[in-house]
């Protein structure tokens, strides 16, 4: 089998689509778990668009910013969200969301993970931990798609 061009990269999601749509199913579960254990759109999208910073996914921090802005998430938070510990403007639970969804994305911090779980114990119930975890890991899984796909981000025309 000959190789593609050079420098050129393979989209993940067209050349194996049946995977990407099984991820997109995957996906959509995870935002009937989230949404059935509790966790807000905005909560949803403030996870997916701190995993998107760490991970430096140009294309998921794009599609999700603008999701988080539908929900009525404001610009403020937005622009403070890789600081979001350093700022009294977002409540216990998102903090502990956030918190958990830090620790999935860097597994290898045990330190983390125990401290994320404390305060997690202390705002979430178990449904939204699992929910949150479960929206962290399914960010992750796009991210890596995208950043290894080189997704192109593109200006939004309506802008």
């Amino acid at each position: 089998m000959a190789a593609g061009p050079a420098g050129k990269r393979v989209y993940l999601d067209k050349q194996s689509p049946k995977a990407y749509h099984a991820l997109v199913g995957a996906a959509e579960e995870v935002r009937t778990v989230a949404a059935d254990a509790g966790l807000d759109r905005i909560l949803v999208e403030l996870i997916n668009i701190r995993v998107s910073q760490i991970n430096g996914c140009a294309y998921c921090l794009g599609l999700h910013t603008r999701a988080a802005l539908r929900a009525g998430e404001t610009t403020q938070r937005l622009g403070v969200l890789p600081a979001w510990r350093d700022t009294e403007l977002f409540t216990a639970r998102e903090r502990a969301a956030l918190a958990l969804a830090e620790a999935t994305t860097a597994p290898a911090d045990a330190a983390l993970q125990e401290s994320a779980y404390a305060v997690a114990r202390n705002s979430l119930t178990d449904d939204e931990i699992s929910a949150a975890i479960w929206v962290a890991i399914t960010i992750n899984a796009f991210n890596r798609i995208s950043i290894m796909s080189k997704h192109p981000v593109r200006g939004n025309a309506a802008q």
